[in-house]
């Protein structure tokens, strides 16, 4: 006698899932914390996400010499292992806090939450946070942010946006990286771009080299105009 098949879902998929949801909404309660704490402090906060070396610490690097003397900046930077990047960024002359994850494959917001008390806040106007280098977990964790963005190199391929659609879909603005490689690679930057704009229609796009300085003065210029929105923000409504 052949046993009708349920529809259920196997029971411990059905765990994994539950488990998974309920995760998710304690990082979201923890990241509304954050998100809280920031405001309060005036500071903006941006997640930088990328696959491994897009070059999400050369642009910090890069940034904080273009805009320490305009802006106090801090840097939490998210790694399985060892303590170089923060260093990278502390040569460029601005605090930074490295978080070792051991293994895990993201920040969560519990890990930035934590680190929040070891880091110099006090009249910070940007708190860039540069998480672990992976296209598929960090969009699914809400870390307090006002804003999110990936970097995509153009030595990694056009085609990302369709691949990893949901980091694309979660991020403000997408940020081509490595353009003085272009001459030398078959990356279209019009493809990624659409691609991108497919799976997220509000997408910004920008294209810059951190090493040779091209499209430097957007990404600043970008910067500084979130920064000043959200001090506009926090201003006292006249009557």
């Amino acid at each position: 006698m052949n046993t009708p098949k349920s529809n259920q879902a196997p029971l411990g998929k059905v765990q994994v899932e539950e488990t998974s949801l309920h995760l998710l909404k304690m990082n979201d309660f923890i990241a509304k914390n954050i998100r809280e704490r920031m405001a309060a402090n005036n500071t903006l906060v941006i997640n930088i996400c990328s696959g491994p070396g897009s070059g999400k610490t050369s642009l910090l690097q890069e940034t904080a010499r273009r805009l320490k003397d305009q802006l106090k900046l801090s840097v939490l930077v998210g790694d399985l292992e060892t303590e170089r990047d923060a260093d990278r960024i502390r040569q460029a002359g601005i605090d930074s806090l490295q978080i070792v994850t051991g293994g895990t494959c993201h920040l969560e917001a519990q890990m930035v939450f934590q680190a929040l008390d070891h880091i110099e806040l006090a009249g910070v106007d940007i708190l860039f946070i540069e998480n672990v280098g992976n296209l598929v977990c960090p969009a699914s964790f809400d870390l307090g942010e006002d804003f999110r963005v990936v970097l995509l190199a153009t030595t990694e391929g056009d085609d990302k946006p369709k691949k990893y659609p949901r980091m694309f879909v979660t991020s403000e603005l997408l940020v081509i990286s490595k353009s003085d490689l272009l001459p030398y690679l078959p990356f279209s930057v019009e493809a990624a771009t659409q691609d991108a704009r497919d799976c997220n229609p509000e997408i910004e796009v920008l294209t810059l080299s951190s090493y040779k300085g091209e499209g430097m003065d957007g990404w600043c210029a970008w910067v500084l105009a979130k920064v000043a929105e959200k001090k506009r923000a926090a201003e006292p409504q006249l009557a």
